[in-house]
This record gives C-alpha cells, sequence and structure tokens, in this order.
C-alpha cells in the first residue's frame, strides 16, 4: 500500500514539474530579445522518472515510478521582411525590377512555406505586372537569373528548418506610361503549408514526429510590402548657331565660321544613364579640326580617353550619367563652304 501511495506521488511529482519547466521554457522565450525558433524542436522525447527511497533494516530500498513520455508538438511560425533599404528606384518602364525579401522559420520544426505575391496593393499609384517569384538558391542577396531557383506555388515550397530564411525575390515589369514619383507597393506573404489560424489553432498528427502542429503567435503567416519608385528623368536638347563672316560680320557668306551650341537639359528626378550628344556636319559645310568643347573644354576629335570623337561625317560627345537638374554644353565650329 505505501508502495502505491510513493509510486503515485512520483508520478504527480514528475508531471507538476514538468508543467512547471513548460512554464519557465516558455516565459524564457517571451523574455529573449532576437530568439527566433521557439524552444526545443518538434518531435523531440521528453521523459522522466521519479524515485522514492526508504531505509529498512536491510539497507535502503528504491521505488521507481512508471515512466512519462511527453513528445514536444511543433510550432507553426514564420517571420517575412522586406529588405531592401528603402524604396527601389525604377525607370518608367522599366523591365524585371526586383524587390527582395527575407523568410525565416521562427517556429520549432521544418515546415514548408507557400508564397502569395500581391502586385494590386490599394493605395498607390500604379500596379506592375508580376513577372515571376525567384528563390535565392545561392544565398549570395542577388538575384541572379539562371541561376536562381524559379518559384512555382505548391511544387518548389521552400522548406526551412528552425531559425533557417531564405531571400525571395518579387520580379515585376513597370508600365511605360508612369510619371516621375509614382509608387508601387508589392506585397508577399509567407504561410505555413501545414496550416494558418488564430494562435494556438491545432492541427493534429500534422506536426514533426507524428506530434500536433500548433500555431503560434505569428498566426503561421507573415507579410511585408516593398516599394517601387519611378525616377522619370527626361532631356531637353536646345541648339543655338552663332555666324562670324570672314568681314567681322554675321553674314552666312562662305568662309564664314558656324559655332553651335547644343545645351542638353536633364529634368524630373534620376540619372539618365549612358547619355551621347551627337550632330552631323551639315551639307555645305566642313568641320573645324579640334572645336568640339564640353562645358568649354577642348576636346580631341579622336575616338581615346575623352569624350569627344568626329568620325568624318559628325561629332560626338559622351556624357555618361547626367543627374536630373543638371545641364550639358556641348560647342563645335564648322566653315561654310
Amino acid at each position: 500500500m505505501k508502495t502505491q501511495q510513493l509510486h503515485g506521488l512520483g508520478l504527480f511529482r514528475v508531471r507538476h514539474h514538468f508543467a512547471g519547466l513548460l512554464f519557465m521554457s516558455a516565459a524564457s522565450v517571451a523574455m529573449a530579445p532576437g530568439a527566433y525558433a521557439t524552444g526545443t524542436l518538434a518531435g523531440t522525447d521528453i521523459e522522466n522518472i521519479a524515485t522514492a527511497s526508504y531505509d529498512t533494516g536491510a539497507g535502503t530500498v528504491e521505488v521507481l515510478s512508471n515512466p512519462v513520455v511527453i513528445t514536444v508538438d511543433e510550432l507553426l511560425d514564420v517571420t517575412l521582411t522586406n529588405t531592401d533599404p528603402g524604396s527601389v528606384t525604377v525607370a518608367n518602364g522599366a523591365q524585371n525590377t526586383v524587390l527582395t525579401y527575407r523568410i525565416t522559420n521562427t517556429g520549432n520544426g521544418p515546415e514548408a512555406y507557400r508564397l502569395t505575391p500581391d502586385v494590386a496593393v490599394g493605395g498607390d499609384d500604379f500596379d506592375p505586372s508580376l513577372v515571376q517569384i525567384v528563390l535565392d538558391t545561392n544565398n549570395n542577396n542577388v538575384y541572379d537569373p539562371g541561376v536562381d531557383t524559379v518559384y512555382v506555388s505548391g511544387s518548389n515550397d521552400p522548406v526551412l528548418t528552425p531559425d533557417q530564411g531564405i531571400n525571395v525575390f518579387v520580379i515585376t515589369n513597370v508600365p511605360a506610361t508612369q510619371s516621375n514619383g509614382d509608387q508601387a507597393d508589392i506585397r508577399l506573404t509567407a504561410a505555413a503549408v501545414t496550416g494558418t489560424g488564430a494562435p494556438g489553432t491545432s492541427f493534429n498528427g500534422a506536426g514533426e514526429g507524428g506530434g500536433d502542429a500548433v500555431v503560434g503567435s505569428t498566426s503561421a503567416d507573415a507579410e511585408d510590402t516593398g516599394t517601387l519608385l519611378v525616377e522619370a528623368a527626361t532631356v531637353t536638347l536646345t541648339k543655338t548657331a552663332t555666324v562670324l563672316d570672314p568681314f567681322g560680320g554675321s553674314a552666312s557668306v562662305p568662309g564664314a565660321i558656324v559655332t553651335y551650341t547644343l545645351v542638353a537639359s536633364v529634368t524630373g528626378s534620376g540619372t539618365l544613364a549612358n547619355m551621347v550628344i551627337a550632330d552631323p556636319i551639315p551639307t555645305g559645310t566642313t568641320y573645324v579640326a579640334a572645336s568640339t568643347t564640353l562645358e568649354a573644354a577642348a576636346l580631341t576629335d579622336a575616338a581615346d580617353a575623352d569624350a569627344g570623337n568626329f568620325n568624318g561625317s559628325r561629332i560626338s560627345v559622351a556624357l555618361g550619367g547626367v543627374p536630373a537638374g543638371q545641364t550639358r554644353t556641348v560647342t563645335f565650329r564648322t566653315r561654310i563652304q
């Protein structure tokens, strides 16, 4: 009879102790800054056997309780963050723009996540067209076309172990009709394939190791939004001409020198890349050698290290990237034949 009482007491203490451990573990997780995966790995067996001992004339007698085995259920949790440092600037009509997101499994078991993009978020200025979602296969944080894996929902949903993350790229095209300063929001959602719902929702037998899968505090899905910002720089090119004749006047007679001035003015926002100003030598005139200038600085006619070039029929000046709000001035001279 005593042995049975001790046996029952041992079992009670095990259960009471395990409940206390669960409380302490949950509190520790809640208070730990920067913690991701929650607690013990899903599918782990927690086993405990209590002992009771007493002395007799023949020595100490030890009585073992029955073992108590509890399998840790899987907690379904996830975080998702747009990792771009701010709005991603794009040109009007840009193709294959890239927004980057990071998905992290913050549960305690391996889980697959279904990815859903939304390019028609309300409240922004335009909706880009979705090209594809791409998984960062080589995990280098850079979109590598032809290397990274194109995502197909339900076919290659990323499976992440606890604390593991993966970068995901959302690729879109911008319509060619947008104005400078227009913005588009693109939302990406990641949801646990096992299931989502209110915290505490349980999916019986669906967890790692045959235990239950229980929805955690994130509801087992997460979303974040990235933004495209159109920077539509435009250029206006103005051309003027002045004439100096051989007699000191401005008559357009044979032998007169014509100076052409080309002014490129960039407006809007952003930068126009690889801008080049070119002008054919007018019929009835000949180019005055080494007369091309950029911002009043002389340029050579040869295709060499400076920006100028004369190929026998036209002058050309490579300006590189020109930011909005700036101008570039090119001049050259011809002689009327």
